[in-house]
Order: C-alpha cells, then sequence, then structure tokens
C-alpha cells in the first residue's frame, strides 16, 4: 500500500485512482469525527463530502511542508467552523427553534448530554473551540495540536483549560 505522500503526488500527476485511495484510507476515520460531533449520521455525511470536496481542489496545490494528517485536520476544521458558524446563523434566525418530537426514554440521556455539551463547545471561542474539538474528538496530544493550528504547545494548553472550565460553568458542573 502506498503512503499518503506517494498517493498525493500520484494524484498531482494526474491519476484520480490515488486519490480514491486516499479517500478509501481516510473516509472512516473523517465521517466518525464529525459524527462523533454532531451525532446525525446525514450532517457527518455531509461534512465528510465537504472535506473531500476540499481536498481535490486543495491537494493539487500541496506542497509536502506538513503532514498529509496535519492538512486532513486542518480542512476538516475549516469546515467544522463553517458548520458551527451557519448553526449560529440557523440560531438567530430562529430556525432551530422548529420542535422536535419529544422522546420519553432514559437510554437518550446520554445522546441529550453529548448534544447539550457539544452546543457549548460551538458557542466558545474559536481558538479554544478548536482546541477542544482535535483533544477530545481525535485525541491529539498538545504538541499534535500545536501543529495542526499553528499554535505553541503552551498555548494548545492554555487554550484548552479555559475551554474546559468555561465549558464547566455553563453546564453546571463546577
Amino acid at each position: 500500500m502506498k503512503s499518503d505522500n506517494e498517493l498525493i503526488k500520484d494524484y498531482q500527476n494526474g491519476e484520480i485512482e490515488a486519490f480514491n485511495e486516499l479517500v478509501k484510507k481516510h473516509l472512516n476515520m473523517t465521517y466518525n469525527y464529525f459524527l462523533s460531533i454532531t451525532q446525525d449520521r446525514v450532517e457527518s455525511d455531509d461534512l465528510t463530502q465537504k472535506v473531500f470536496l476540499n481536498l481535490i481542489k486543495g491537494l493539487k496545490n500541496f506542497r509536502f511542508q506538513s503532514s498529509f494528517n496535519t492538512y486532513l485536520y486542518r480542512v476538516k476544521i475549516n469546515v467544522l467552523n463553517s458548520y458551527f458558524f451557519k448553526n449560529k446563523w440557523n440560531s438567530f434566525l430562529h430556525l432551530d427553534q422548529i420542535k422536535e418530537p419529544s422522546i420519553d426514554d432514559s437510554t437518550h440521556e446520554k445522546a441529550f448530554l453529548s448534544k447539550e455539551l457539544w452546543k457549548n463547545i460551538e458557542m466558545l471561542p474559536k481558538k479554544q473551540r478548536n482546541v477542544i474539538v482535535l483533544r477530545i474528538a481525535n485525541q491529539l496530544s498538545y504538541k499534535e495540536i500545536s501543529e495542526v493550528l499553528s499554535i505553541s504547545e503552551d498555548a494548545a494548553k492554555n487554550n484548552y483549560a479555559h475551554g474546559v472550565k468555561t465549558l464547566k460553568k455553563r453546564m453546571n458542573h463546577g
């Protein structure tokens, strides 16, 4: 099996099948990343498609200055930030106020708490939100986060700590 860099070089040389191989390698991870955040299969599908559409365009100019995984995380963060921005407008325009059928089942408590957590993460300042998403959804180290977001490790740690503190306050846990 070829490495990501070999596949990217092949794709840059016009081999479309090389891009398909990259998609096969990273599709499940990307989809699961968005599913862990949105808890919605349709939204996760849409966001995953946007990532790979962005990659189709962006990989033609990929210069191998960072690893493909770092580049992929950046694309996912950008797509996620656009998603959060769109949701803020929907909320502002009260499009999110349409009533959903209520379900009286305690098995949905975990899903509710997860949705509540992600709604609160969505409201964090962009830097804190990006660090927390990379740390929680991708379980990246602070070193990896610093590379993806082009910030220092200390800045990653501080943004994470401030974000967690804010989340605890908002969710009445501290």
